[in-house]
C-alpha cells in the first residue's frame, strides 16, 4: 500500500496511481480493438486485424443477465472479460460485476453515463449505489442510466487479497518514519511480507489489473450496453482510467468528465512528491483556519507555528502511543498521521480532526484512530475492505517502482520534506513500497493525447491534496480535446461539492454536450 496516494473522494476512500501501456488500431463501435500486450514494453499499433482481436469479439457479442441486489432501483449483472488481453483465446476469464440504475425521465434518453470514484481499488459499485446513483442531479439521473463496475482485482470482481485482519492491523502500525536500522528493517520487512501476501492470496489475477486492462473492461462494457460512444465520469485515479481509455478509444469517446486529474507524464517518484507538496497546501489551509478558531489544539499563530506543533505531537506518539480504546492498536505515530491526513481530503471534516487532535493530545487517540479506520476501510469487526490490496496492485503494475531501496529513500528524503515538512518523510518512506513487488511493472509514465477525440472535460481544484492543480493543467495539455475546467477551493475534486459553478458547467456538458468555455474558472 501507498499511504501516500491514498485519495478521498465523496465519502469513498480512495487511491492514487501510477500509468499505462498504449493500444492498437480498431473497427467500430462493436468491434475490439487488437489488445495491447502485457509485457513491459507495448507494441507498435497494427494497422490488420489481428487473431486477438478476433478472440476478442465473443466477448463483446455477450449479453447481460440483470438481477436484483439488495439496493432498492439497483440492478447487478457480471459481465466475462480476458485475464490476459493478448491471449483472450486461452479460456482463462475474469468477472467483472456491474451495476446500474436505470433513467429515471422524463426526458429524452442519453445512453448509459458510467462512473468511477477512484482507487485503484475504490468501488464503482459501491459508489454508484451510495451516491452517485441517488446523489447525482436529478436531470443528470433522469436522462442517463446510472452505471458502474468493480475494476478487475476490486471488492466483487477477483478481488486481490494480501493480509488478514490482524496482520493489516499489525502492517498499519509499522513505523513509517524510521529512526535506526533496526526500525528501517522492520518496515521494508512489512513491505515484503504485504508483498508476499499478495502474491500467495492473488497469484492469478495479480499481473493482470493494470489500469489499461481496467480501460479495456470499460469498452466491453460500453459495447455489452449497446452504447456506440463511453460517457464517464471519473474522479482521481478515475481521471487516469478514463484518460486512459480514451487515448485508446479515442473514436469510441462520448462525453468525459476527469475530476481531480492525475498527469499520467509523470514517474512514480514525482507524482509521489507532488502530492506530498499537495498534502502540505492542504494542511496550511486547515492550519490558517484552525488557527481562528476556539478549539484548535495546535494554537494560534501562522501556519508554519500551527505544523511545528503538530510535528511535534507525532513525535511524542511515535515516542509513547496513546490508548485508543482498542489495546492492540495504541495510537503511535502512524496511524495518528492517516487520521490526520483522512480529514485533509474535504474542509467539511475540519471540525472532526480538530475535535480528534485535541482528544488524542489530552490521551484518548480514539478519534484520530477512527478516521485512519475509514481511510483503510476497517470494519469494527476487524476485517478490511480489499481496498487496500488493490491499490497497491495496480500501483505497482502501473508503473516501475518509485525507489529502488532505502538508500534511495535516503537520498530523496530532503526533497520530500521540503515539500512537507509535517509528511515528508512518512510520504517518502511509504513510497518503498512496490519495491518490493513480485509482479514487474508493465505500464511506464507518458502522456496520453487521445488524438481525434470529442471534447474531453478536465476538473483541477487549486488547493486539493491528493491530485494537485497542477496535474489538471498538465492533463488538459496532452489530451488532444481537453478543456481545463478550475475551482479555486479546497478539498478533492470539484464536481457535486457545492459550488453552483462547476456542477453547472458540467451538468449542461453532460446533457447538451457543450463543454466549458476554455480554462473556465470558479
Amino acid at each position: 500500500m501507498d499511504t501516500h496516494r491514498l485519495l478521498r473522494t465523496t465519502g469513498t476512500v480512495i487511491a492514487a496511481t501510477g500509468l499505462l501501456l498504449s493500444g492498437c488500431t480498431s473497427g467500430g463501435s462493436g468491434e475490439p480493438r487488437a489488445a495491447a500486450s502485457s509485457a513491459p514494453e507495448s507494441a507498435p499499433p497494427s494497422a490488420q486485424p489481428s487473431p486477438t482481436a478476433a478472440a476478442l469479439r465473443p466477448y463483446y457479442a455477450q449479453k447481460l443477465t440483470w438481477r436484483e441486489c439488495g439496493v432498492p432501483g439497483f440492478e447487478c449483472s457480471t459481465m466475462k472479460a480476458p485475464l490476459d488481453y493478448a491471449n483472450p483465446g486461452s479460456g482463462q476469464d475474469v468477472d467483472i460485476a456491474v451495476a446500474r440504475r436505470k433513467a429515471t425521465g422524463p426526458g429524452k434518453r442519453l445512453g448509459s453515463l458510467l462512473v468511477n470514484p477512484g482507487g485503484p481499488g475504490g468501488s464503482g459499485i459501491g459508489y454508484l449505489q451510495a451516491y452517485a446513483g441517488i446523489g447525482y442531479p436529478a436531470a443528470v439521473r433522469a436522462q442517463y442510466d446510472m452505471v458502474s463496475f468493480d475494476p478487475r482485482g476490486v471488492e466483487r470482481s477477483n478481488p486481490v487479497e494480501c493480509l488478514d485482519g490482524p496482520a493489516m492491523d499489525k502492517y498499519t502500525q509499522v513505523d513509517q518514519t524510521p529512526d535506526d536500522a533496526a526500525e528501517r528493517a522492520e518496515l521494508v520487512a512489512a513491505f515484503k511480507e504485504f508483498a508476499a501476501g499478495c502474491e500467495k492470496n492473488a497469484q492469478r489475477v495479480l499481473p493482470h489489473v493494470s489500469t489499461v486492462e481496467a480501460a479495456r473492461d470499460m469498452d466491453l462494457l460500453r459495447a455489452v450496453l449497446g452504447d456506440e460512444k463511453l460517457n464517464y465520469v471519473g474522479a482521481s485515479y478515475g481521471t487516469l482510467l478514463g484518460a486512459t481509455y480514451a487515448d485508446l478509444f479515442p473514436d469510441r469517446v462520448g462525453r468525459l468528465v476527469l475530476d481531480g486529474a492525475m498527469d499520467p507524464a509523470r514517474p512514480a517518484l514525482e507524482l509521489n512528491r507532488d502530492q506530498t507538496e499537495g498534502f502540505e497546501t492542504a494542511f496550511t489551509s486547515f492550519a490558517k483556519d484552525c488557527a481562528k478558531q476556539a478549539d484548535c489544539p495546535l494554537g494560534k499563530g501562522d501556519p508554519d507555528a500551527v505544523a511545528a506543533r503538530l510535528k511535534e505531537f507525532f513525535r511524542k506518539v511515535d515516542a509513547q502511543p496513546v490508548p485508543s480504546g482498542d489495546p492492540k492498536r495504541p495510537l503511535g505515530e502512524s496511524l495518528a498521521t492517516t487520521g490526520v491526513i483522512a480529514a485533509l481530503y474535504d474542509e467539511s471534516a475540519w471540525p472532526q480532526l480538530r475535535e480528534a487532535l485535541s482528544s488524542a493530545m489530552n490521551g484518548d487517540g480514539s478519534g484520530l484512530l477512527s478516521l485512519a479506520d475509514s481511510y483503510y476501510e476497517r470494519e469494527a469487526d476487524g476485517k478490511y475492505a480489499n481496498l487496500m490490496f488493490a491499490n497497491a496492485a495496480v500501483n505497482c503494475i502501473d508503473q516501475p517502482p518509485a525507489f529502488t531501496g532505502p538508500e534511495a529513500v535516503d537520498s530523496a528524503l530532503p526533497s520530500f520534506q521540503k515539500a512537507s515538512p509535517v509528511f515528508g518523510a512518512g510520504l517518502a518512506w511509504a513510497s518503498l513500497n512496490c519495491t518490493y513487488w513480485p509482479v514487474k511493472a508493465t505500464g511506464k509514465a507518458r502522456e496520453l493525447t487521445a488524438k481525434g477525440a470529442s471534447p474531453i472535460v478536465v476538473v483541477g481544484t487549486t488547493r486539493d491534496p491528493a491530485t494537485p492543480y497542477k496535474w489538471a493543467q498538465a492533463l488538459a495539455g496532452q489530451l488532444d480535446s481537453g478543456t481545463l475546467l478550475t475551482y479555486d477551493g479546497d478539498g478533492h475534486t470539484a464536481y457535486g461539492r457545492g459550488s453552483d459553478c462547476i456542477d453547472t458547467a458540467i451538468n449542461r456538458y453532460l446533457l447538451e454536450g457543450k463543454p466549458p468555455e476554455a480554462n473556465k474558472k470558479c
